[in-house]
């Protein structure tokens, strides 16, 4: 990517995970099957849905039956359905992320039988098993963990800055970037601990959508900003109009960047808008000269949505 011009080393977006993966090709081909018999044996159900959609898509080749259908392109595809007539509005309140129940339901179906095994294993032929059994029953809750999304208060204080995800502030500067000029910097190291899910800092309407693709330095490293896949969401402010951009970064056990919203949607403060799978790094940037105080410092915990960052100026 170009310093000088955000437009340099883009990628095209075809859907929610730009990057792929073996679990985004499982869903996608799921999704083809489901379709597929859904149009074959229920065209009842088929029409009564499509006639529910809202919003338009031109030369639309997203193929949308209902909105399980957007979860994987509501970033590219216009349609939308009404939350109070669409039958599965209520996945999107679940206590996980969605953009990760496939990888939830791979790593159940490959541990939860091998915890099954060991246990067998300690009973029928020695109790060293059962250390097998423990090892993969944890590591089944660790990766449930990994997938989280619990609620979030969001503050409602006018001139301030939230947190774009959950994490540890890594740094706190001014730097020269694209589209920005003088901006300054927070960046947030998320951990496997962490919650993975990230939110706009800002009420805002997105306004321009980057993804790079890179390398996987470790997040922490001073090189991965530059060098490391990412995608960039550029938002203008509801109330003064300036713009925000936060950039979701790949790590080096991170490598997969999930953005659920496209150019035009409008974000509350705090909305969730995606996540990065498995950790790694947020950036946020705005003006340098709107900051008026930090109320944050190197080292400091943060919770998206909910910790203040920055107070702006009036």
């Amino acid at each position: 990517m170009d310093p000088k011009d955000p437009e340099v080393g883009t990628a095209p977006i075809h859907f929610i995970q730009p990057g792929g993966g073996f679990c985004f090709s499982l869903e996608i081909a799921w999704g083809k099957f489901r379709r597929a018999i859904l149009k074959s044996f229920f065209p009842a159900y088929t029409g009564r849905m499509q006639a529910l959609r809202l919003g338009s898509c031109p030369d639309c080749k997203h193929n949308i039956i209902d909105s399980r259908d957007l979860k994987l392109f509501s970033n590219v595809c216009g349609f939308y359905f009404d939350p109070d007539l669409d039958p599965f509005a209520g996945r999107n309140k679940i206590w996980f992320a969605r953009p990760g129940i496939m990888e939830l339901l791979c790593f159940t179906l490959l541990l939860v039988p091998t915890t099954i095994a060991f246990i067998f294993m300690a009973l029928l032929f020695h109790p060293a098993f059962g250390v097998g059994a423990v090892a993969g029953f944890l590591l089944w809750l660790f990766v449930i963990s990994f997938f989280r999304n619990p609620p979030r208060e969001i503050p409602v204080a006018p001139n301030i800055l939230v947190s774009p995800a959950d994490g540890v502030i890594t740094h706190l500067e001014e730097v020269e970037e694209a589209g920005i000029g003088a901006a300054f910097r927070v960046s947030i190291f998320l951990s496997v601990f962490n919650v993975h899910v990230n939110r706009v800092p800002v009420a805002g309407t997105v306004t321009h959508v980057r993804y790079y693709p890179g390398a996987f330095l470790d997040a922490r490293s001073s090189d991965c900003a530059k060098r490391n896949e990412q995608l960039w969401i550029d938002l203008i402010e509801k109330e003064k109009g300036f713009p925000v951009r936060v950039k979701q970064i790949a790590g080096a056990i991170a490598r997969r960047i999930v953005c659920q919203v496209g150019v035009g949607k409008f974000l509350r403060r705090g909305e969730l808008y995606g996540m990065i799978k498995f950790g790694s790094r947020t950036d946020v940037l705005i003006p340098a000269n709107l900051v008026e105080k930090v109320l944050v410092k190197v080292g400091t915990a943060v919770y998206g949505g909910s910790t203040i960052i920055l107070k702006l100026k009036d």
